[in-house]
């Protein structure tokens, strides 16, 4: 028997460091597994199977790969006592414990969610978090009704797993395209995961396309239903609804989203040379600077909500009572569409700009976009602003003399 360690270049992470792999050979038979370690290329050296050097992280990973490789001699001479044929396969197996057949889909979810939870506050939200949550609830909603378990090993995962799930997702739940797409995306990465371990023979569901969709055109307040907002009253014990309701409208005369709108303190507040108050930050989402000058309507809405107790511009209030508040709201004024804490963006977008006759590329720049074409989904041109900009047509042609 022999056994070569060498590195898997191919799968090359973000920190610049490989996969440490194994193969055990046994006459013809030929086994590889993962030694779940990993280290720098330059670092490694070919013919002693270990890493160079002496620091810690040396001398830690070359002792687990003398403990690793007695491990395989262990199994080896094991399966040499029983006096029966055996090949790589078989010692690999034993080696491992028959780990691909032990590591569950579910479990290596759950183990990058972990990690995820994690990397809180500091490259993600805690927020962003609830796509993955959500994710594993579906995927084992749909293991336990298709399988009758409660996980699946991935060595019984088979490609036509996905669009099994697919199906199931759009079918039964009654969710839209767009959103399986993103469901998708973490089970390929908790597959690429899983064989970048080892604990996968294949890359499962590499190949598999699955389509973005089309996300529903967003949808804006017009006038009517913005009125019939700002004309509620409240009582003494409605202090929350009506926190919600101008936080709301705040936000549909600035654009700006929720995660935003939390943020903003005093220092976001600037004069320009006229004395015209301006809001100047930075989104949270894309880190684009926003600039949006602050309409007379703005500026009551703060002046209202001010307090000196408080270093925010806006009093804190939960996302999910957000949510909850605005549900109540739409009862009570008698909107008939449902919205939601972004519709105040494309309220914005639409109604307070784009049909006052702002050019869309300053109406990106105040929503912080990247580009005009997101703004575009924002921005829709209204029967009000085509006949407005039809009669301005007409004006300009009046005058006009057609000579042949």
């Amino acid at each position: 028997m022999k056994v070569l360690l060498y590195l898997k270049k191919s799968g090359l992470d973000k920190s610049g460091k490989v996969p440490i792999m194994g193969r055990i050979t046994i006459g013809r038979s030929i086994a590889q597994f993962s030694c779940k370690l990993s280290c720098t290329p330059d670092l490694w050296n070919p013919r002693e199977s270990r890493i160079d050097g002496k620091s810690r992280e040396a001398v830690e990973i070359n002792g687990r790969l003398e403990s690793l490789l007695l491990s395989v001699q262990s199994a080896y001479q094991s399966l040499l006592s029983k006096g029966c044929p055996f090949d790589a396969t078989d010692v690999k197996e034993l080696f491992q414990g028959s780990v691909q057949t032990r590591c569950m889909l579910i479990e290596r979810l759950d183990m990058l969610i972990k990690e995820k939870e994690s990397h809180i506050g500091v490259d993600i939200k805690k927020e962003s978090l609830s796509s993955y949550h959500s994710t594993r609830n579906r995927l084992q909603e749909f293991i336990q009704k298709r399988y009758r378990v409660s996980d699946l090993a991935f060595s019984q995962l088979t490609e036509s797993f996905i669009y099994e799930f697919r199906q199931y997702y759009l079918g039964v739940c009654g969710f839209q395209e767009s959103s399986f797409f993103a469901v998708a995306s973490h089970l390929k990465t908790v597959c690429r995961l899983a064989y970048r371990e080892g604990i996968a023979d294949t890359f499962l569901f590499d190949k598999a396309h699955i389509e973005r969709g089309d996300k529903k055109t967003p949808k804006a307040l017009d006038r009517e239903a913005l009125e019939k907002l700002k004309a509620l009253r409240f009582d003494d014990l409605e202090e929350e609804m009506e926190t919600a309701r101008d936080v709301f409208l705040f936000a549909c005369y600035t654009g700006a989203a929720y995660c935003d709108l939390m943020e903003l303190s005093k220092k976001h507040l600037v004069h320009d040379d006229a004395g015209s108050l301006w809001l100047k930050f930075n989104r949270q989402k894309t880190g684009v600077l926003c600039r949006v000058k602050l309409l007379p309507e703005a500026i009551q809405l703060i002046e209202k909500m001010h307090t000196d107790e408080r270093e925010t511009l806006l009093p804190f209030i939960k996302y999910p009572t957000y949510q909850s508040c605005l549900k109540a709201l739409r009862l009570r004024a008698g909107i008939a569409f449902p919205f939601t804490t972004h519709t105040a963006r494309h309220t914005f977008a639409t109604l307070i700009t784009l049909e006052q006759g702002v050019p869309i590329e300053t109406v990106s720049k105040m929503l912080g976009h990247t580009n005009v074409s997101m703004t575009e989904r924002y921005a829709k041109v209204t029967p009000q602003k085509l006949f407005e900009e039809f009669a301005r047509l007409l004006s300009f042609t009046e005058d006009l003399q057609l000579v042949i």
